[in-house]
């Protein structure tokens, strides 16, 4: 990370930003100009490197991207389903081969057949009616199920935007300390796959001095098999919003960020619309209700990269650099955004606060468990009889959700990857000895990430869903540090060599790469990779043994 670079790039603060314009230049044709990038550089003071750099690493932004019409789901639900063939099939008809590209997950994982077209999202059966969907320009009502067990605190129904901020409201007349010592209370613990208690991070930046500070919402939910944030972004925006305002009180920041993944566009659209409202409300801009607290939005769109769910990789897209993990520390905290001290919390993390503001820490505390207090969102995929979005108290037994709510598997299923690629491969027969927290999985040698749940069927070879994990991680690698960068693609070159060759995989090999990308990594995209395919060497050696010597 070059501080100089940062500084250069946040002197004309957030309603001008690189970032953003390169993604402006870009609608047209799909990717900048030379000439756009040229320009840019000069007008933020930065070198031609530097902004073809950034444009050439995201999806749409890259000089490929250029004339695609049609997006493609390549995300690991959608693999499983086995659904995308048919779907580019049918696009085939209306679309040229180079006009066709790909997408990696666009959170419609409880129906598959996911695809992109002119800034909306579609799936299902949709492609059978391109003819309807490219002459018309209405949204594909997207319906899926939200249950729960337990409190409906995320997914409760929505209040007039004057009641749900009476909360908010009161704060402003309560010492910011108080507010934040009832998160701290709390032990609200970070939603996007971590676990860090969300009152510390508040605490860190709160104890920094400086004029300037943002609160950034990671709204980039990357995960194949999720789409709990945005389930939120959509249908509870503004829990997402109030969440945000009570992060910038408590550590007297100004600035919110909604940074928002592009295969979300209706995600962009309703966060617009909520911040609008505020607007009519008076509940943002300077003093607000005469307070002193003054705090504002800003939406930045995404352009399609992975690892910008990292923080600090996140951090640096927002500047408008490639999104490459900063060295921590110092921590961003201390030093993020334009090097001013940020927070940055997922979407459901910041939507949990309300509920803690308006009813007290202690309240959310005394749900779920000891050490993963409160509520989780849960998603279920299409093989499950009742796919959709779950609520679901912390320590609820995994069959409680996997046989109760979702009603059990449409058809046979081996293992269940749960919290995303770099989250354990659970198969079947742990699910009787797991509950629904951090520490269950840890135990047993899983990671909760996101909760997010994606089905592997009887008849997908383990290996090549490995290849598919290593394939994946190679992609969206940022590429800084060597162990990620090569080990991803030296993983899914022998997974890809033994499944279409007679070569044998090295036991010792293999496992000597999975110990350097979790030592070597610089973050946990490389990190936790071989978690999974750990697992999977673990609990599929018979399926798995001919395709090694040792």
């Amino acid at each position: 990370m070059s501080d100089n670079l940062s500084e250069l790039l946040g002197r004309k603060g957030l309603d001008v930003n690189l970032f953003d314009e390169l993604g402006r230049r870009a609608q047209s044709a799909g990717t900048p100009s030379d000439d756009d990038l040229a320009q840019l550089a000069e007008e933020f003071l930065v070198g031609t490197a530097n902004t073809y750099g950034t444009a050439s690493f995201y999806d749409f932004l890259k000089p490929e991207n250029k004339g695609k019409s049609v997006y493609v789901c390549n995300g690991t639900a959608c693999l499983c389903a086995g659904t995308q063939n048919q779907v580019i099939e049918s696009l085939k008809d209306h679309f040229d081969n180079a006009e066709i590209g790909h997408m990696t997950c666009l959170g419609r994982c409880h129906e598959n057949g996911a695809f992109h077209y002119r800034g909306r999202n579609f799936s299902g059966n949709a492609h059978k009616e391109l003819d309807d969907i490219i002459d018309k320009e209405e949204e594909w009502i997207d319906n899926y199920f939200v249950g729960r067990s337990g409190p409906a605190i995320l997914t409760a129904k929505t209040e007039s935007v004057e009641s749900f901020y009476q909360p908010f409201l009161k704060a402003l007349n309560t010492d910011s300390t108080k507010v934040l010592e009832e998160i701290k209370i709390s032990n609200l613990r970070g939603r996007g796959g971590a676990g860090f208690p969300m009152g510390m991070k508040l605490e860190f930046c709160r104890n920094v001095e400086n004029e300037i500070k943002f609160i950034i919402c990671n709204a980039d939910e990357g995960d194949p098999g999720a789409f709990s944030d945005r389930y939120l972004l959509e249908k509870q925006p503004h829990a997402v919003l109030f969440g945000m305002l009570i992060a910038g009180y408590v550590t007297h920041a100004k600035y919110g960020i909604l940074y928002i993944r592009a295969e979300y566009p209706e995600s962009v659209r309703a966060m617009q619309k909520a911040i609008d409202e505020l607007r009519k409300q008076n509940l943002i801009g300077d003093d607000i209700n005469g307070s002193g607290f003054s705090f504002d939005f800003k939406i930045i769109q995404a352009q399609g990269s992975y690892i910008c769910g990292e923080e600090t990789a996140l951090i640096n897209s927002i500047e408008g650099q490639r999104p490459e993990v900063r060295v921590r520390p110092p921590y961003p905290a201390q030093k993020g955004l334009f090097n001013k001290p940020t927070v940055v919390n997922n979407v459901e993390t910041l939507a949990a606060v309300h509920y803690i503001i308006k009813n007290g820490g202690k309240d959310w505390k005394s749900l779920g468990t000891e050490r993963s207090s409160g509520t989780k969102l849960v998603c279920l995929d299409s093989f499950f009889k009742r796919p959709g979005l779950y609520e679901i108290e912390m320590g609820t037994p995994l069959k409680t959700v996997i046989y109760d709510l979702g009603g059990g598997f449409k058809s046979e299923v081996k293992a269940l990857q749960i919290g995303g690629p770099l989250g354990g491969l659970v198969p079947v027969s742990k699910i009787e000895d797991l509950s629904l927290d951090f520490e269950s999985f840890s135990e047993h040698g899983f990671l909760l990430g996101h909760a997010s749940v994606v089905s592997i069927p009887q008849d997908f070879p383990i290996l090549k869903f490995i290849e598919h994990l290593f394939d994946f991680a190679a992609y969206e690698s940022c590429g800084k540090c060597f162990p990620c960068r090569l080990g991803t693609k030296r993983g899914q070159e022998m997974a890809s060599k033994a499944l279409e060759t007679d070569y044998k995989i090295d036991r010792d090999l293999m496992n000597d790469l999975l110990t350097t990308l979790e030592e070597g990594s610089l973050c946990a995209h490389g990190g936790g990779i071989p978690l999974p395919v750990r697992n999977a060497l673990d609990y599929f050696g018979e399926e798995l043994s001919p395709y090694f010597k040792n």
